[in-house]
């Protein structure tokens, strides 16, 4: 495994403790940093790999030390989260479908767009809610609603919604939980538990959908 992925997952598992430090080092300074990286999570399509559940927790937990302040937390990621959203419908409602046809890079995947498409297909305006709790759909999403044009009233209603139950929700659960002496000693496996809880509705569709896609073509091989 190179040096720089494992370097990443350290850091990733170890969320708590090197936000810890940064707090420490830089205040309120703090404050600004995490609000600029939740709005990039959700905000810019390129960076879907960014910690969102987990850095909310992680938040959270900090708070309940006394080291931040809970109820400006969860007002600025909020903010963050809706306006993420936002900018994320705008660019797509810019843009146009013309970026499904785009090649795949280095910072961006079609893939992952087809996937968020797909799921708002599905589940409709709700999907902005729902996204929310999962991982790269989460940042996909009001891309895709901005891509389809979906009425913007209708869009900021979920949008505010789904950016004040998740963020209320895992600041909350950090907040309460994160200090628990059980907790504290095995940080890093609850957070591995949280980026697994949250990829899994995808996981599940992924392969509930598999046997859809392989049927019509091993029907087409066996002809």
């Amino acid at each position: 495994m190179p040096e720089w992925i494992k370097d990443f997952l350290e850091y990733f598992l170890n969320l708590k403790a090197h936000l810890g430090e940064l707090v420490s080092i830089y205040h309120g300074w703090v404050y600004g940093l995490l609000f600029a990286i939740i709005f990039a999570e959700t905000g810019l399509v390129v960076t879907p790999f960014l910690p969102g559940d987990s850095l909310l927790f992680a938040a959270g937990a900090i708070a309940a030390t006394g080291s931040l302040n809970p109820y400006l937390i969860v007002f600025l990621l909020a903010a963050a989260a809706i306006l993420g959203d936002t900018v994320n419908y705008s660019v797509g409602r810019f843009i146009g479908p013309k970026v499904f046809k785009k090649p795949k890079s280095l910072l961006f995947n079609p893939e992952h767009l087809r996937r968020a498409h797909r799921f708002y297909e599905k589940y409709g305006g709700k999907t902005i809610v729902i996204a929310r709790f999962m991982p790269i759909i989460r940042t996909f999403a009001p891309f895709v609603a901005g891509i389809g044009s979906m009425n913007y009233s209708r869009f900021l209603m979920y949008n505010v919604l789904g950016g004040v139950l998740w963020v209320v929700g895992l600041v909350s659960s950090g907040y309460w939980f994160g200090n628990l002496d059980i907790v504290k000693r095995n940080f890093s496996f609850v957070i591995l538990a949280i980026i697994v809880i949250s990829i899994l509705p995808g996981l599940i569709e992924y392969l509930r959908n598999r046997p859809l896609k392989a049927g019509p073509e091993a029907a087409a091989r066996k002809e």
